[in-house]
């Protein structure tokens, strides 16, 4: 095992979205360079406070301290007979040895998700068991992360000489599917499965991400890993403060037509309290996913939309089987 494998790319230079100075586009392709190789790579310099950070992980742990009556009023409909959602919100450690929080863009009203009607785009009532102050913080991180996530995105649109604004067509904030979740790994009495590749006890299965990006805040006990695709060993992403992990999703995959492939990783079983904090940087649900569109000045607006995509994508993880 070696640090080196995952790069730690500064990217400051990006933050304020100016893509044409020459250390931006040195930064640029550093980015390239890491989704292509290995799909997974740090960044530091990207702007949010680590006070910031601190504080949300904060807030998530004190959240999944709550009594399971309690976390259970935000829970899906499989978990609280009492709610209507079925995509956001909170589900137990029975499900898959890990206890999630699954929270939307925080500025989705109950009136606009009834008036969307899709099935994802959920009003989740986070005052069941946060005050104010923790909604504020939650709310801000989201802008924040997903600002910093379309940023990142917008890098991979200027590597195609295109102009970075088209991110616009994908992502639009009240109709992304974009989620902040909480990821809170108990004292697991025993792993969730065994690799069939090389007998390791993991605390999370192998996977790839669905979205475009996941842009993720691991605590100091570590334990993620990522797969290279060329040899099949694992590799520890290891923990900087500093930094935030990011790999590609299959989206990206699919819309850099496999030029950034989705890339394996899983979690070891480490048999003490664990808590991750990933975004999902994820299309508008309307969202057309042509192949065009990072490979033509010319988008076509053809093809699946991405609510049917993710759909499809979701069909693997047990959680959201409901």
């Amino acid at each position: 095992m070696t640090k080196n494998y995952i790069p730690t790319i500064n990217i400051s230079s990006l933050i304020k979205n100016n893509f044409e100075t020459l250390s931006a586009l040195k930064t640029i392709k550093e980015i390239e360079k890491a989704c292509i190789n290995i799909g997974f790579f740090q960044v530091t310099g990207h702007g949010l406070n680590l006070k910031e950070i601190n504080k949300i992980c904060e807030i998530g742990n004190k959240f999944f301290n709550l009594s399971d009556s309690k976390k259970r009023k935000l829970s899906p409909k499989k978990w609280n007979k009492k709610n209507n959602n079925l995509y956001r919100g909170y589900f137990p450690n029975d499900v898959n040895g890990k206890e999630g929080l699954d929270i939307g863009d925080l500025k989705i009203t109950k009136k606009y998700s009834s008036k969307t009607r899709n099935q994802y785009i959920e009003y989740l009532d986070l005052n069941k068991c946060f005050n104010k102050t923790s909604i504020e913080a939650l709310n801000k991180y989201f802008e924040n992360i997903y600002n910093l996530s379309e940023t990142l995105f917008k890098s991979v649109i200027k590597l195609n000489k295109l102009d970075p604004n088209i991110s616009n067509k994908a992502f639009s904030r009240l109709k992304t599917l974009s989620t902040l979740r909480f990821n809170y790994y108990p004292n697991q009495t025993r792993p969730v499965e065994i690799s069939k590749q090389d007998g390791v006890a993991l605390g999370c299965e192998t996977h790839v991400d669905s979205g475009i990006f996941t842009v993720l805040y691991q605590d100091k006990k570590g334990g993620l890993q990522v797969q290279n695709r060329k040899t099949k060993k694992w590799y520890d992403v290891p923990f900087n403060k500093k930094a935030l992990v990011v790999n590609t999703g299959r989206a990206l995959e699919f819309l850099s037509q496999g030029k950034f492939k989705a890339t394996n990783h899983r979690v070891l079983w480490n048999k003490s309290k664990r808590l991750s904090v990933p975004f999902f940087f994820e299309p508008s649900y309307d969202f057309k996913m042509s192949k065009s569109f990072l490979n033509s000045k010319k988008y076509s607006n053809t093809g699946m939309i991405y609510e049917k995509f993710l759909n499809q994508s979701l069909k693997k993880f047990i959680e959201y089987q409901r």
